[in-house]
């Protein structure tokens, strides 16, 4: 059994996920949620940006295992912000996943109509569609100028989070309400410079473990929510390997001073809304 993070409602989430972006939904995406399901992952992180819910909904069906043992998070993308678009956006994942609930729902980007949004969704968990709600890429910045305003605390935040970028800043300010970070591209996204840092190549080492491993159980202490991304059978079935060692206080020391406090995404940039805006997610519905 993976082992589960206590979320700020009451819910109990999987520690490691599996993440599905940039997948294509050309059965890649059913194939790969397929042999993490048999690998043990029991939470699967989609989006309705990564055009690949069906595929996911469908290999979760077709696991044979029952729905209530598996996490299930998508995203709301901000295209469909606002009250009233929300609500039918919600309505749209579950017949694309083919499933009554989803565990978790997320404001993808936090652009425009944060609000309405997030209202649909309050609704929406109050209807039982949706167990956990959550948001993502919120910086300081955005989150003070959103949460403030919401009437349930969101239960997680989505960001980027690995070694080099520990996103200490809204970690303390989330702390204060219990809100749980979820890291994505906590391998930095195939980073070579991280993965061959000679500081986690020595502990790798010593615990006989791969880099990668390394890392997920540095921020699966730190009580971060993981979610690696591969295709790859036996790498898949690694980074699942984390919890049969511990990383001693000393060497989680060396891992939170690789620190650069910068990652390759910044939410608060000039420009990111037009460019995120651009992008039509409901082409082909």
């Amino acid at each position: 059994m993976t082992p589960t993070i206590n979320l700020n409602d009451g819910n109990k989430i999987p520690a490691i996920g599996f993440g599905t972006f940039q997948i294509p939904n050309d059965g890649s995406t059913y194939a790969a949620v397929t042999e993490a399901l048999k690998a043990g992952y029991r939470h699967i992180d989609t989006a309705v940006a990564y055009f690949n819910e069906a595929e996911v909904g469908r290999a979760i069906k077709d696991s044979g295992i029952p729905r209530d043992q598996i996490w299930v998070t998508s995203k709301l993308w901000l295209q469909d912000f606002g009250y009233d678009p929300a609500k039918r956006a919600i309505d749209l994942s579950l017949r694309k996943t083919g499933l009554d609930y989803l565990d978790l729902y997320l404001i993808h980007q936090p652009y425009g109509d944060v609000p309405g949004a997030w209202r649909a969704m309050e609704e929406a968990q109050r209807d039982g569609k949706l167990k956990s709600i959550g948001v993502s890429n919120m910086t300081p910045k955005i989150w003070q100028s959103f949460v403030p305003q919401f009437k349930v605390m969101p239960a997680v935040n989505q960001v980027e989070f690995n070694p080099y970028f520990q996103q200490k800043e809204i970690r303390k300010i989330m702390a204060a309400d219990d809100v749980r970070l979820e890291a994505w591209a906590p391998l930095g996204q195939g980073d070579q410079t991280l993965m061959n840092d000679p500081v986690i190549a020595k502990i790798a080492a010593a615990h006989h473990k791969n880099a990668g491993q390394i890392i997920l159980r540095f921020e699966n202490q730190l009580g971060v929510i993981v979610f690696p991304k591969s295709v790859h059978a036996e790498r898949i079935k690694s980074n699942l390997n984390i919890f049969d060692f511990t990383l001693n206080p000393e060497e989680m020391a060396q891992m939170a001073a690789l620190d650069k406090g910068k990652g390759k995404h910044d939410p608060d940039a000039p420009g990111v809304v037009e460019m995120l805006s651009a992008y039509d997610v409901h082409a082909n519905d």
